[in-house]
């Protein structure tokens, strides 16, 4: 064997191998470019299986034994996620529970609504599918500005009454939910409606500091409700918002929190409390969805809030939408948004 050829061959080879190009190492996902396997109620059950007689039980999981009642749980891909197997991504973060966090431990987030960490679950997901769809109208793709294109943080289970608030005053971008009566993180109607009080704040800073201003804000945190529950998950009466979350406080059928169908007018119908008023705007907002449909209708809805101030009148909120409508549209559809508001005495 010739030694000398050996060391030469085998030098020549390391030679070879150093200068080949090194074999690029798997990149990352993005930030926010994470899925995981989720299930939700969707929007929630009395919607979705039409059964009024449902009832909370003590967060019992009756659903899961019960074939017909199993359909209310829906497996879906939670999106946006961070990578770091917890629920936190782009558009949503949950901060804290009265329960133990939830974690993707392989299998993803599969939780039953006895457990805590499936109302996070219900958080997380209903929160980026509505920054999803408000993104897929145009917002924030260059179409025309981003809307609530940030994290938003929620505290589940932390608020012992049945009642959900957001809160932008310490800064801190939070939505509570309430754990009385049905647990409200467990209807999604209750989540998204609490995420339009965000969506309305990041384009209106202090937006709701009248009572007119305050109703509409309510109004279209109902009708955002309808309109992403719609979108991602259609049932027989749509203008019913929170048709679960209600069961535990309304004795008339089917149950509602409140609607956004309503005949109310104004002024003869205001009481001066927020929500009831509300019901005056939001019927605007829905007779603007039938007519136009709904991607016209939010566009117009969404991009209207820009001209909006904290302190606006429901009037000059509407004279905003029309003329929105009629620049995004052109005259055909401020008409049609015109014919909504003088229906309810506002045009």
């Amino acid at each position: 064997m010739n030694s000398r050829f050996s060391f030469l061959a085998i030098a020549a080879a390391l030679l070879l191998v150093a200068a080949a190009p090194a074999a690029a190492a798997p990149k990352p996902p993005p930030v926010g470019g994470s899925t995981a396997p989720g299930q939700v109620f969707a929007p929630n059950p009395v919607a979705d299986l039409q059964i009024q007689t449902l009832t909370d039980q003590k967060d019992a999981d009756f659903f899961s034994a019960d074939p017909a009642l199993a359909k209310a749980y829906h497996r879906v891909t939670l999106t946006n996620l961070d990578g770091s197997g917890t629920l936190t991504g782009d558009y949503a973060k949950v901060l804290s529970s009265t329960g133990k966090p939830a974690t993707n431990t392989g299998s993803g987030f599969i939780y039953t609504r006895d457990q805590d960490q499936f109302e996070q679950v219900m958080g997380y997901y209903w929160v980026t599918q509505a920054q999803r769809y408000i993104q897929s109208l145009g917002f924030g793709t260059g179409k025309f500005p981003a809307v609530n294109k940030r994290q938003q943080l929620l505290r589940m289970d932390q608020f012992g009454g049945d009642n959900s608030f957001y809160s932008e005053g310490t800064g801190k971008l939070t939505i509570t939910l309430g754990k009385g009566g049905v647990d409200d993180a467990e209807d999604a109607e209750v989540i998204v409606h609490e995420y339009g009080h965000s969506v309305q704040d990041n384009q209106v800073p202090g937006f709701g500091s009248t009572l007119e201003s305050g109703a509409i804000g309510e109004a279209f945190g109902d009708y955002l409700a309808v309109t992403v529950s719609e979108h991602f998950a259609p049932t027989p009466d749509e203008p019913c918002v929170a048709d679960w979350d209600s069961t535990s406080y309304t004795s008339t059928v089917p149950h509602c929190l409140r609607r956004v169908d309503t005949n109310k007018h104004y002024p003869q119908d205001l009481v001066g409390e927020v929500h009831a008023d509300g019901e005056i705007w939001s019927r605007a907002l829905w007779d603007i969805h039938q007519a136009l449909g709904a991607t016209v209708a939010d566009t117009i809805i969404i991009d209207a809030q820009f001209d909006f101030t904290p302190a606006i009148t429901m009037h000059d909120a509407a004279a905003a939408t029309i003329n929105t409508a009629r620049r995004l549209y052109g005259q055909n559809a401020a008409n049609t948004v015109t014919a909504a508001f003088a229906a309810r005495g506002l045009a």
